[in-house]
């Protein structure tokens, strides 16, 4: 049975964030065979003992082409729009692919008031230790995109997942992007930083800020989820999600994109 205090715990527990770049075509259509890829390295890890919270994106993007935006909307009400159509077919998806796989996959989706109500916050904490003391269920978690709208103007939900690593007590937080890491320069030439045992002015520096049609915040939100999640103790890593297995290669302890200490600590 899943425990929630790390202490207590026989499995180490991860949150994978999937950024919109990974799951969507440039076209705006999810990506069938890449999220199949990403279902599968999630199952293998679940079935080697491993506990994944799952924090997805790509509601916009898949909302956008079915709605027949070619570029990310500015109004929030269109944003909102594409998440209501896009939610429900990125979720019908991942019940397919994780179900062929003997899994299932249980909604979850947050706000930034439910983080900040007491009450709301440990009824979404003992949800999910109650789905992942099943065994079975893949909790993927997203904001509320059709009545909130943090995460669609500011973060593309790589705060959220923080939140949401320290909620559940990960051991560690990963966040798959289309970039390979944090680099020194904030452009495609620049070389990637393999470590990060400290966020200071020179980090946030690098981090720039990029922005594409389809996801918001770059990298600077991600070195913003890096110390939400530092504070409580957690380690985060940046890593490119269409890079041949990478969850695997990030649990056998390979060094990809970019790893951020918490305490000093892996």
């Amino acid at each position: 049975m899943a425990k929630g205090k790390r202490s207590e715990r026989s499995h180490p527990r991860w949150v994978v964030k999937l950024g919109t770049g990974i799951l969507s075509t440039p076209a705006g259509d999810l990506d069938l065979p890449q999220i199949r890829r990403l279902v599968q390295q999630v199952a293998i890890l679940e079935g080697q003992g491993l506990e994944i919270v799952l924090v997805s994106s790509g509601a916009i993007g898949s909302g956008m082409g079915l709605l027949g935006y070619r570029r990310r909307p500015t109004a929030i009400e269109e944003l909102q729009a594409c998440a209501a159509v896009g939610q429900p077919q990125l979720m019908r998806l991942y019940e397919e692919l994780f179900s062929e796989r003997g899994f299932h996959v249980a909604q979850l989706l947050l706000t930034y008031l439910d983080l900040d109500s007491r009450t709301l916050y440990e009824n979404a904490q003992k949800t999910i230790e109650h789905l992942l003391a099943r065994g079975v269920f893949i909790p993927v978690i997203n904001e509320n995109d059709v009545v909130s709208y943090e995460e669609i103007k500011f973060g593309d939900n790589d705060r959220l997942s923080a939140h949401v690593a320290a909620m559940v007590q990960a051991d560690k937080l990963i966040i798959l992007s289309n970039v390979p890491g944090l680099r020194e320069r904030n452009d495609d030439g620049g070389r990637i930083i393999p470590l990060v045992e400290r966020i200071t002015g020179e980090i946030e520096a690098m981090a720039g800020k990029t922005r594409s049609e389809r996801s918001v915040g770059g990298m600077v939100t991600k070195v913003d989820a890096a110390r939400i999640a530092g504070s409580a103790g957690i380690p985060m890593q940046i890593a490119d999600g269409r890079e041949t297995e990478i969850l695997q290669r990030i649990a056998a302890g390979e060094s990809v994109g970019t790893l951020f200490l918490a305490g000093g600590k892996p």
